[in-house]
């Protein structure tokens, strides 16, 4: 099966021999490829090569498919006609407007050509569309917003722009806009402020609305600019119309079109009278049915044809059947490329629900939303889920979002919102075929956009025919996103006692006492919490024991069991018959696991469900992995399958139980991470078939928005964010306690006869404290002068304040329990220490140095370099700020320590100059003169924080999935860095994945690796390191906007440059002589998180590592071109081949699992897991061919490492630490370079500590 899954296939010569190929094995197959068409002319039919096989590229389909030549007998003049279009929803339309015009044969014949803008990634492809331009009359290019290939249109069409007759380009990036040229009508002013239609792209606040306010002046400029002599004027009106009868996209609109721009524009047929019609206008927005003999502008006249319908059947006329709302573009509808549409449309009503289809001509789907699926009176929806079959953000598509907006209409609506997709740039066979899922441009546009508005369940849901281009609809994707959406408009309907829940706690990992483990997370007594406030809210939770203790003894039997033994309460046998009958896809377990049921949950003759029933709850506990019990099976297996007592939980779930939904408990358990595709998964991926047709609502940690965004893509969770218990400052331990007051009396004491004599005990207190690890000491009862002694004892007084003052999170979180008032304190002054320029707000510890004339950054760079009196100005500043902090919140509270209204007394608070209490704090400190205008704006926003850590939404957002609303979207992250992750409850997502890195990011990662890159030219003896390995997480990238991505830029000296609409889809090299230094080489490894939510991130690093590579520069001054041409010569392969240095695990496979194998000590030397590291991390990213997925590349991956003089990682924040998370050390290549290396010289291991605002580079040592 995991072949299947996650191997590429051959295609054979034809889908039906495809077909027959596969049925030979037991699977169930994609039974959704398109019937095979009778080709008469078998001349046309284009071979579809696939993505795994072919050129890398992510579409092989051809232009040629879109290429009309007339046969002109007659000698007419020949118009040529050349289009890019994003879709491919124009090509039959235009193609039937050809041929009509050519069949007619009147004025003149029309050679057309059409090409997608992905296929001119391919460089033979774009030669040929250089090369069609050059004879070409008219260009014609739609919605161009990729910037990489909006940049390679724009080069090829200005060559060609002052010869060619017109240039029609519709709504794209502005670069490509300003080719527009019609006579004398041209907008290539477009972008300087004076021109009207920049005005458009400018206003922020309309964002969207720029695709409203033009289809309103297209609807009335032709009719104002008709009676303006001036050829202007005329021609700024055909290029309206031509935008009417573009958007307008019917054959007979577009013949129209194409008579108009020749008979005006192309001088062979200047003379010739050609007469054509106005464009045929549809309405802007409003519902359509494929049955409804017209388009609807009144939700009221389209429900009542609806309830008149003779064809509809018994289901449909059930006044209490569920309404779907369904939101289409009208693009689709107009070209008559709308049978995945109508597919949606008939499965909902062959299930027994009603739909109602709404659309919109422009690219903002808010209006329509509010409009047709409210009731105006009333105030509710009308329907009671809503899918949306666009793929696209709510309000403004692929070009400039406005989610704000998008959520404000989602929230009166307050329904379950679905986003499938139709697949646009590539055909069914390379979905099929890819084990990457969805093209990367596509999940950034089409997924990650979607999300940012709260929309769940990625599942596509039509393809696309490469001969055509039309979509065609995958009957069984149609048909479980129906059912899906069924299933959550249900939950809005059915009454709270009847519902069912499936609760799922995890157990990871398995051994003992580990039922029931999250992150952060008290897992029953927040069960418990929640169960108690189900019932109140009157759910039937019968028999539910009084205590949280209680309810763990009822499911685990014995606090301390092993997971493999028989003591968790046993909810349900199910025998092999029954399995096999309720699971489907059971054979194909049985590669994997041979015949079920297997020793994993069973007992030899029946599966187990492991769990407890209380009323309509279930709270079950999710099987393992299955790796524990073979620990060998793990270290060789690139993929696995779930095992048979995995897939008998869900069907259990599902099918025994009937659950209504399922909730799965903390973050976070192995559902997700199944074999499958990385994103738009099939009916053969494991996740999809697991979860089935249960709606999925998913605790997750609020901190951890990337592994919380693959449970939404791959498991199609609701996600609803839990806090992670607040940080305090870990303080200190007997032995530095010591050394702490021994700094303070040698403070008091230096200049008496004493100083040497407590610097001594200083030093032998440190040094048994292990500090010599981190400080060079000098050795006991050496000589030294007064001012090394106030170094030594400066660097041991700033190690001591490190320690101290790094944050550790206190105890569990239990959902539904906000901290207490006190409890934030420490949360808030690491909120306070960081400067936030964008919103006008000052660092407290800046404000504070300020005042006393110094500034913040001189102050930690004195304190790192141990110079006393900077080291204990750095403590004052630390006890000020969270002094300062504390009496403000003292204020905010109640006796029981509990936020009372915190915006009364704010208001109080910072009604009276003289009683702010952080002013009366500070006045008794040296700190008194600070700017009060700053305070007073920082504590400001302090006090939102504050109210926003303590507000609780934990469960109320829960109940709201429950009863089937609409649960408002956020993101996760750091609460520190981005206070707008709170309050918690919100369904997290992660960012616009082509928003990172940011300038701020990129200012960051500057003095991160120019202090890490000095740190290791220190400890080697003055050369800089030539490589560095780094480790690339998801989570890291989301939390600081791309530091880490922005680090590896700068190391290899290229900067990250931003298009018109702030996305960074491209890099330039910064000079040697502004960089000061050689090029770092670097081996970049990205966990399998990073790569599933940046897969276009990793196109940019491998991009710009590949351009520095190439560039004539010395190799003593670029590290990247001398090893990449040595490794070129030894592997006798190209120097961009040679130049890899991006790579992660295989396509939908994630981490190394050497965690798994130390834990069970299934290992007998290193090399052994150095084996399993390299052949699960060794796959490659190739900008060059990024369509093939991640290629194993391991050579070139040994070789790079062996190269490398310091290992890498980040720390961004305080709730990880290293030795928390396992993956720290499953990712780290520290004593695998060490092997690799021909001088077996262990490299540097270093990590950046920026979880506060003065950032370190620390050593790493990892013992034996």
């Amino acid at each position: 099966m995991a072949s299947l899954v996650s191997s590429p296939f051959t295609l054979p010569t034809s889908k039906a021999d495809h077909l027959s190929s596969l049925s030979g094995k037991h699977y169930f197959l994609h039974s959704f490829l398109p019937k095979k068409t009778s080709q008469t002319n078998s001349s046309s039919s284009v071979k579809v090569k696939c993505a795994a096989i072919g050129n890398g590229l992510f579409t092989q389909t051809t232009p040629e498919v879109r290429r009309i030549v007339p046969d002109n007998n007659q000698g007419l003049p020949t118009v040529k006609v050349v289009y890019v279009v994003l879709e491919a929803q124009y090509q039959s339309s235009l193609t039937a407007a050809v041929q009509a015009l050519n069949k007619n044969n009147r004025y003149a014949s029309f050679e057309v050509v059409g090409y997608l803008v992905e296929e001119l990634r391919d460089e033979s492809t774009y030669k040929t569309f250089c090369k069609d331009l050059e004879d070409a009359n008219i260009f014609i290019g739609s919605l161009i917003f990729v910037e990489e290939l909006a940049l390679k249109i724009k080069d090829a069409v200005e060559k060609e722009r002052d010869r060619l007759d017109a240039v029609l380009v519709f709504p794209s990036m502005p670069e490509v806009m300003r080719l527009n040229k019609l006579g004398s009508f041209s907008m290539s002013q477009l972008g300087q402020s004076k021109s009207p239609f920049f005005q458009l792209f400018k206003r922020k606040k309309q964002s969207a609305g720029f695709a409203d306010s033009m289809l309103k002046l297209v609807r009335t400029l032709p009719k104002v600019l008709k009676y303006l002599p001036s050829d202007k004027a005329q021609d700024a009106r055909l290029y309206i119309l031509s935008l009417q009868f573009w958007l307008g996209g019917s054959p007979d609109n577009l013949k129209n079109f194409l008579k108009m721009i020749s008979g005006s524009y192309v001088p062979a047929l200047k003379g010739t009278k050609i007469e054509y019609s106005d464009p045929v206008l549809y309405l802007d927005s409003g519902i359509w049915h494929p049955l409804a003999p017209c388009m609807y502008e009144d939700v009221k006249e389209y429900l009542n044809w609806y309830g008149t319908r003779k064809d509809a059947n018994q289901k449909l006329k059930d006044t209490n059947a569920p309404i779907i709302g369904l939101i289409l573009q009208r693009s689709h509808i107009v070209t008559g490329d709308e049978s995945h549409y109508v597919a949606v449309i008939m499965e909902l009503e062959a299930k027994g629900a009603k739909v109602i289809p709404i659309f919109a001509g422009g690219l903002d789907f808010s209006g329509p939303v509010e409009r047709y699926l409210i009731d105006p009176i009333t105030k509710k929806p009308f329907v009671h889920s809503v899918i949306s079959l666009t793929g696209f953000a709510l309000v403004g598509g692929p070009a400039r979002q406005d989610h704000p907006r998008a959520v404000e209409a989602l929230v009166k609506l307050d329904v379950p919102y679905i986003v499938a997709l139709p697949l646009v740039f590539q055909t069914t066979e390379e979905w099929l075929n890819s084990t990457l899922g969805l093209h990367p441009i596509q999940v950034a546009l089409q997924v990650a956009l979607p999300e940012l508005d709260g929309g769940m369940e990625p599942i596509v849901f039509a393809g696309r025919d490469p001969r055509t281009g039309k979509s065609h609809a995958l009957h069984k994707r149609v048909e479980q996103l129906c059912t899906r959406a069924i299933r959550w408009a249900e939950l809005k309907k059915k009454s709270k006692a009847e519902k069912k829940l499936a609760v799922t706690v995890f157990s990871f990992p398995p051994d003992k006492g580990n039922v029931g483990t999250a992150a952060y997370l008290n897992v029953f007594s927040s069960i418990f919490s929640v169960l108690k406030e189900l019932q109140r809210d009157g759910y039937n939770v019968e028999g539910l024991p009084e205590t949280s203790d209680a309810l763990i003894e009822d499911v685990i039997h014995d606090k301390e069991a092993q997971f493999s033994s028989p003591n968790l309460n046993i909810a349900y046998k199910m025998g092999v018959r029954e399995y096999k009958s309720l699971t489907p896809y059971a054979t194909a377990l049985e590669e994997n696991w041979g015949k079920p049921p297997g020793n994993l949950n069973s007992d030899g003759e029946s599966l187990l469900v492991y769990g407890k029933q209380y009323g309509n709850v279930f709270i079950g506990v999710q099987p393992t992995f299955g790796y524990e019990g073979d620990p060998m099976r793990l270290l060789f297996s690139k993929s696995a399958s779930p095992h048979h007592g995995f897939a008998a939980y869900y069907s259990f779930v599902e099918k025994i139980f009937k659950a209504d939904a399922v909730l799965h408990f903390g973050t976070h358990g192995s559902l997700e991470f199944m074999p499958g595709k990385q994103v738009g998964m099939s009916d053969v991926c494991y996740p999809d078939s697991l979860i089935g047709n249960i709606p999925n609502v998913y605790y997750y940690a609020a901190n951890n928005p990337s592994e919380a965004t693959i449970a939404k893509r791959r498991s199609y969770a609701n996600t609803i964010s839990y806090l992670t218990p607040p940080a305090e400052n870990a303080g200190l331990y007997k032995g530095l306690k010591q050394l702490s007051e021994l700094i303070s009396s040698y403070q008091s004491l230096k200049d008496t006869g004493r100083g040497p004599q407590i610097v001594s005990s200083i030093i032998s207190t440190a040094k048994q404290c292990n500090l010599d690890k981190d400080v060079n000491l000098p050795d006991e009862g050496e000589e030294i002068s007064a001012k090394e002694r106030d170094l030594v004892v400066g660097k041991v007084y700033s190690k001591i304040m490190e320690i101290e003052s790094r944050l550790l999170p206190c105890g569990l979180h239990v959902i539904g329990e906000p901290p207490s008032a006190m409890e934030a304190v420490a949360t808030l002054v690491n909120i306070a220490a960081l400067d936030r320029p964008e919103d006008g707000i000052s660092s407290l510890p800046g404000t504070l140095a300020e005042s006393v004339g110094r500034n913040i950054e001189e102050v930690y760079r004195g304190s790192d370099k141990g110079i006393l009196k900077d080291v204990e100005l750095l403590r004052q500043i630390t006890e000020a700020s969270r002094g300062a902090v504390s009496a403000f919140v003292e204020r905010t509270t109640n006796k029981k320590g509990q936020v009372v209204d915190v915006a009364d007394k704010l208001s109080s608070i910072l009604g009276f100059g003289l009683n702010e209490p952080w002013v009366q704090y500070l006045s008794n400190t040296k700190f008194y003169r600070s700017d009060r205008e700053k305070l007073r704006t920082l504590f400001v926003f302090l006090g939102e924080c504050l109210r926003l850590v303590v507000a609780d939404n934990e469960v109320g957002s829960l109940k709201q999935a429950l009863e089937g609303k609409y649960v408002e979207p956020g993101p996760g992250g750091d609460p520190i860095r981005n206070p707008k992750v709170l309050p918690t409850g919100k369904n997290i997502h992660a960012l616009d994945p082509q928003s990172i890195p940011t300038t701020a990011a990129m200012q960051s990662a500057k003095i991160v690796v120019d202090r890490l890159i000095a740190r290791q030219k220190a400890d080697n003896g003055g050369k800089y390191p030539e490589t560095v390995a780094l480790v690339l997480w998801g989570t890291d990238n989301i939390k600081t906007y791309g530091e880490s991505l922005a680090q590896v830029l700068w190391m290899i000296g290229v900067r990250p440059i931003a298009d018109t609409f702030g996305r960074v889809n491209r890099v330039e090299p910064v000079s040697l002589e502004e960089l000061g230094r050689p090029r770092i080489d670097v081996v970049v490894n990205c966990s399998g998180v990073f790569r599933d939510l940046f897969i276009n991130q990793m196109n940019l690093l491998d991009r710009a590592v590949k351009m520095v590579a190439e560039l004539e520069e010395p190799e003593d001054q670029n590290y990247v071109r001398k090893h990449a041409l040595e490794q070129a010569k030894n592997l006798e392969i190209g120097v961009r081949e040679a130049a890899t240095r991006v790579f992660s695990n295989a396509s939908g496979s994630y981490s190394s699992n050497i965690n798994l194998a130390v834990e069970n000590s299934s290992w007998n030397d290193e090399k052994q897991l150095q084996d399993m590291y390299l052949s699960r991390k060794s796959f490659a990213f190739d900008c060059d061919a990024p369509g093939a997925g991640m290629t194993e590349k391991r050579k070139v991956f040994e070789m790079a490492l062996s190269t490398a003089e310091a290992t890498f990682q980040n720390l961004d924040s305080s709730e990880i630490s290293l030795t928390d998370v396992s993956h720290y050390f499953d990712s780290d290549p520290t004593n695998l370079v060490q092997n690799l290396r021909k001088d077996g010289k262990k490299p540097n291991a270093y990590v950046a500590d920026t979880t506060t605002a003065n950032a370190q580079v620390r050593n790493f040592v990892l013992l034996p």
